[in-house]
């Protein structure tokens, strides 16, 4: 019997946990309809030729028309359905202020780790979120 052969390899997808004064950035999707009203932490697909770091720095940009730097990484990685698996960095805002796209996302909330649980969250950030709610208060690099 021979090894099974690996799938096809799963696009990459990066998620910030923007964090400031003890709160971590959240934005509301508005579409795709199956994900309409949810929330997640911003981000997107990690294009060919780019790190994850420069893809997230690319995405909350054109998201949300601010600009971040990365300082670390959560440990895991979560499926999103059966193409992509993303990874979430923790950043920092250097520059702008976060404003929604309404394309993507049509409101945005800095929440506490106490008010995490305060929206509903898609399903792959959702195990992140323990992960990230020791880190809030940290605003320097992890």
């Amino acid at each position: 019997m021979s090894a099974p052969r690996p799938g096809p390899a799963r696009v990459p997808v990066v998620g910030a946990a923007l964090l400031r004064d003890g709160r971590v950035l959240a934005a509301r999707r508005t579409a795709p309809a199956a994900a309409a009203g949810r929330w997640e932490l911003p981000g997107g697909k990690v294009e060919p030729g780019e790190t994850p770091a420069e893809a997230l720095v690319r995405e909350v940009r054109e998201e949300l028309g601010c600009h971040v730097a990365v300082t670390g990484w959560l440990p895991g990685a979560a499926d999103i359905g059966t193409t992509h698996v993303l990874t979430v960095a923790t950043a920092v805002l250097l520059a702008g202020s976060p404003e929604p796209d309404p394309v993507e996302h049509d409101a945005v909330r800095w929440l506490a780790a106490a008010e995490l649980d305060d929206v509903d969250w898609l399903d792959p950030d959702r195990p992140f979120l323990p992960l990230l709610a020791p880190r809030l208060g940290e605003d320097g690099p992890s």
